[in-house]
């Protein structure tokens, strides 16, 4: 099983960014613990990361054929990027949106999603464990999908 792990804007500074919203792990330190877990669950995963809306669509468009998942963290692209969501819903695999602040406790345009609609779940507010969480949601779901 292959699971895509996929990062939008501003989430490569990770650990630099407002703690009280983002925590103090970076991003590198989130690809560890999730590479570590995804080992534990016997899966393959692959992590991209970009803060371009264009580099994330063409992204899952030349790797959705080869993947059974994705878990996604689209930072501010979440809330308006149509784009992301015509390649994601053009991937046709199940799909589970990451957050790590609570996006519904937050500003009110932050509560927008466009791709929540085409998620099997969304996690938001439990930090970059939060990542965990979201890997495993998906794995369940693909083990008990058949």
């Amino acid at each position: 099983m292959k699971i895509l792990i996929i990062n939008g804007p501003n989430l490569n500074n990770l650990g630099k960014r407002d703690e009280s919203y983002y925590g103090s792990e970076s991003y590198k330190d989130i690809v560890e613990v999730v590479g570590n877990e995804a080992t534990k669950l016997g899966v393959d995963v692959s992590f991209f990361q970009s803060n371009s809306e264009g580099e994330l669509v063409t992204f899952i468009q030349n790797e959705y054929s080869a993947c059974d998942g994705i878990v996604i963290n689209a930072g501010a692209i979440t809330h308006y990027g149509l784009s992301l969501k015509d390649s994601l819903l053009d991937a046709g695999v199940p799909i589970v949106e990451i957050h790590i602040s609570n996006i519904h406790q937050r500003e009110e345009y932050r509560r927008n999603s466009v791709v929540e609609s085409l998620a099997v779940g969304q996690v938001a507010g439990f930090g970059t464990r939060g990542y965990v969480y979201a890997l495993e949601l998906i794995v369940n779901y693909l083990e008990n999908a058949t």
